[in-house]
């Protein structure tokens, strides 16, 4: 189970994700976010971080030149693109030496035409509430039964009281959380955080068991 705790801004709340055992970190550089950092607070935040903890920077309907410009200015190894960003921003990217994660509202996916879907390349693929950020739950059912590639990543509404149960339901490979881990809108709680990837583990611990 790949754990990803999103919308970092503070030295306190890297370390706590990291000591308690993340998998990556994410930092928003969408403007307009109320989690959103400059390039220069990320590089600060990146450089508390690990080797063998991934880095991500996120973006949201920014132009190739800046989402590079941003990502390496941050330092950032990993960049999710979550907006309507077309194949040509995913090659871009991905050219400048970055792995890219797609991210997208699981009911947009589903309707999508295999030969869109696959244009563009992503390393990993993120699927998310129709309300990024927001805190929204993610609604089983857009999934229309289809099926997501192996390696999809769960994301929207999560919280240490539901991922056990969503990822029982949907088996995703990871989980994205960030507003379940806050005390407030964009104010990220160490004890939330801790409790979020004791109950992602144990899901994905249990997982292990039911198939033994």
């Amino acid at each position: 189970m790949w754990i990803k705790i999103c919308g970092l801004s503070t030295p306190e709340t890297v370390d706590v994700a990291v000591e308690a055992g993340t998998d990556a970190v994410g930092f928003v550089f969408a403007p307009g976010s109320p989690r959103a950092v400059t390039a220069e607070t990320a590089a600060a935040l990146v450089a508390r971080v690990p080797a063998g903890v991934e880095t991500v920077g996120v973006f949201r309907n920014q132009s190739a030149d800046e989402v590079v410009r941003l990502a390496r200015d941050g330092g950032v190894g990993v960049v999710q693109l979550h907006g309507d960003e077309t194949p040509e921003v995913f090659d871009e990217v991905r050219a400048a030496g970055f792995s890219v994660i797609r991210a997208l509202g699981a009911a947009r996916w589903s309707s999508e035409p295999q030969d869109h879907a696959s244009a563009f390349g992503e390393t990993r693929l993120l699927l998310d509430a129709p309300d990024p950020g927001a805190g929204s739950t993610f609604d089983e059912a857009v999934l229309g039964g289809s099926t997501p590639p192996a390696g999809w990543i769960l994301a929207g509404g999560l919280t240490p009281a539901n991922v056990a149960r969503l990822v029982a339901t949907l088996e995703p490979a990871g989980v994205d959380v960030s507003s379940g881990v806050e005390s407030s809108r964009g104010v990220k709680s160490p004890a939330l955080i801790r409790e979020f990837i004791r109950a992602a583990r144990a899901a994905r611990d249990a997982g292990a068991d039911r198939s033994v």
